[in-house]
């Protein structure tokens, strides 16, 4: 019998900015969840006011870890400096690999209207952390989509369904499973996950109960729930969700800025090469 999922932390995370000011909430990375292996960081940014967004975040390098762009609304151009470039757009998303260093912007598409969307930071292992910078770029038309009887939709990013639906991000490291789900009120979702993961959900709009308990989340909050191998939930209110599991890596995280490594002395190093101009 499945072991389902409760809520065991709430946060509603912290007001922040990033690149050249752009206002966020950083829920993940901060004092109340300075990391969830593997998971390093999670912003959420949402205004229809420009001058929150519209200096975006110029040209800064990464090492030692992936990033995740995923738009709700707007749109974002991303350059680097291995000589990829492209637009998310709406439902899109945006999953780059770092590695042994890339220099990275990502810059509105847009001057006027609102702009939503989320970054998040996955760790990468020791053995990879020196690998070559690698790009998947997905538009919404290639995001598989999987329909509910009871009119659920499931946007499936990363991971499998309980039906087979495949998401179009490949990662072997940590197995990430990123759904974006669309609940009617009063209808249910349930996901089988490793038992092994760290999860947790974040609310978009409406407020939803889970597991057994019937512990609730409302819009804007993110929750982290216990160790299980199913997510079970429940929307009180028509509601948009993101759930997001992934394997824990359980090694060092030594952060410096931009950089993720597992030691201070190899966050030095990256400072170095870049500076040196090492990175791709």
């Amino acid at each position: 019998m499945a072991r389902i999922k409760e809520l065991r932390q709430i946060t509603n995370g912290m007001p922040a900015s990033d690149g050249a000011g752009v206002k966020l909430t950083r829920l993940i990375g901060t004092p109340d969840i300075n990391i969830l292996d593997p998971f390093l960081m999670l912003d959420s940014f949402e205004s229809d006011q420009a001058q929150d967004y519209i200096a975006g975040f110029p040209p800064h390098p990464h090492r030692g870890f992936e990033t995740v762009t995923y738009m709700l609304a707007g749109k974002m151009r991303h350059k680097d400096s291995a000589g990829n470039e492209g637009v998310i757009e709406k439902n899109g998303v945006q999953w780059m690999t770092a590695g042994k260093g890339i220099i990275h912007s990502e810059m509105p598409e847009q001057e006027s209207g609102l702009m939503q969307g989320f970054q998040l930071w996955i760790n990468l292992p020791a053995s990879h952390k020196m690998s070559a910078p690698a790009y998947q770029d997905f538009p919404a038309t290639k995001i598989a989509t999987e329909q509910g009887a009871q009119g659920q939709l499931n946007r499936v990013v990363a991971g499998v369904t309980d039906n087979g639906t495949k998401g179009a991000v490949q990662n072997n490291f940590v197995k990430p499973t990123y759904m974006d789900i669309s609940l009617p009120q009063g209808t249910e979702f349930t996901q089988s996950l490793s038992a092994l993961d760290n999860s947790f959900i974040y609310v978009i709009d409406g407020e939803i109960s889970i597991g057994m308990k019937k512990r609730t989340l409302v819009a804007k909050q993110l929750g982290v729930l216990t160790q299980g191998d199913a997510v079970s939930l429940n929307a009180v209110k028509e509601s948009r969700i993101l759930l997001l599991s992934a394997q824990p890596l359980n090694e060092p995280v030594a952060k410096g800025g931009p950089f993720v490594m597992n030691t201070q002395q190899e966050v030095l190093q990256a400072f170095k090469d870049y500076e040196n101009g090492r990175f791709v």
